[in-house]
C-alpha cells in the first residue's frame, strides 16, 4: 500500500479486470473515450507508435486508470475489436442469397473504404502477424461478425437456392476475402462495383457446389 489516497476515478475502477466494464454510468464513458481515442490512434499512427500514456492524456483521462484497466497496449486493442464487434451493424435479410450477400459486401466495403476504418484495420492487421494477443482478438472479430451473417446462407440452402452441406462459414468469408485483398495490396479504390462482384462471385460458386 502506498498509502495515497486513491481518486474517486481509480475506487470506480478498482473493482474491475482489466479491459472489462460494469454497463453505464461514467465506467462506460471512460471506456467509450479510452476506445474512440485509441482507434483514432491507430488509424493515425499505427500499432507500433500505440502508448497507453498518450491515449490516457488524448482521452483526458488518468494515466493509472488506463494502466489498471487495459494493462497493456494489446490488451487496449483486445478490448477495442471487441468493442467494434458489439457496435456493428446487425444482419441485412433481404430474402435472396444474392441480396444477402451483396448487403454483407457494401457493408464491409464501406467500412473498409472509410479513411479512418481503413486505416484502423491496416493497422489491426499488421499487428496481429506480431501479436499473438492482437491476433486472437482479431480472430474473436471475424468470428463473431461471421456468425452474425452465416444464417443467410442456412436460409438460403432451405430455400433451395444452395446445396445441402454448404459451409455458410466459408461463404461469408469468400464475400469478404477480395475486399480485404485489395485494400491491403492496391491502391485501387474499393467503389461499389468492387462489393458488387464479390458478393456476386461468391454467390456463384456457391451454387456450384464449390462450399459444399
Amino acid at each position: 500500500m502506498s498509502g495515497v489516497p486513491m481518486s474517486a476515478e481509480e475506487k470506480d475502477d478498482a473493482c474491475d479486470d482489466p479491459g472489462t466494464v460494469r454497463p453505464g454510468g461514467r465506467t462506460a464513458r471512460v471506456r467509450a473515450a479510452v476506445l474512440r481515442t485509441a482507434g483514432d490512434a491507430l488509424a493515425e499512427h499505427g500499432f507500433a507508435r500505440l502508448d497507453l500514456a498518450d491515449i490516457a492524456r488524448r482521452a483526458d483521462v488518468g494515466k493509472s486508470t488506463v494502466y489498471r484497466r487495459w494493462g497493456t497496449v494489446a490488451g487496449l486493442v483486445a478490448d477495442l475489436l471487441s468493442d467494434m464487434a458489439e457496435q456493428s451493424l446487425p444482419r441485412t435479410e433481404t430474402g435472396s442469397l444474392l441480396g444477402d450477400l451483396r448487403a454483407n459486401a457494401e457493408l464491409v466495403r464501406g467500412t473498409l473504404a472509410d479513411p479512418r476504418q481503413g486505416a484502423l484495420f491496416k493497422a489491426v492487421i499488421a499487428a496481429a502477424t506480431t501479436d499473438a494477443r492482437t491476433a486472437e482478438a482479431l480472430h474473436r472479430f471475424y468470428e463473431i461478425r461471421v456468425a452474425e451473417w452465416a444464417p443467410c446462407v442456412e436460409q438460403a440452402v432451405r430455400r433451395g437456392e444452395l446445396p445441402e452441406g454448404t459451409d455458410p462459414y466459408e461463404v461469408i468469408r469468400a464475400v469478404s476475402a477480395p475486399l480485404y485483398y485489395r485494400l491491403l495490396t492496391s491502391d485501387a479504390p474499393l467503389d461499389e462495383a468492387a462489393g458488387v462482384r464479390a458478393a456476386e462471385a461468391t454467390a456463384a460458386a456457391a451454387r456450384a457446389g464449390v462450399y459444399a
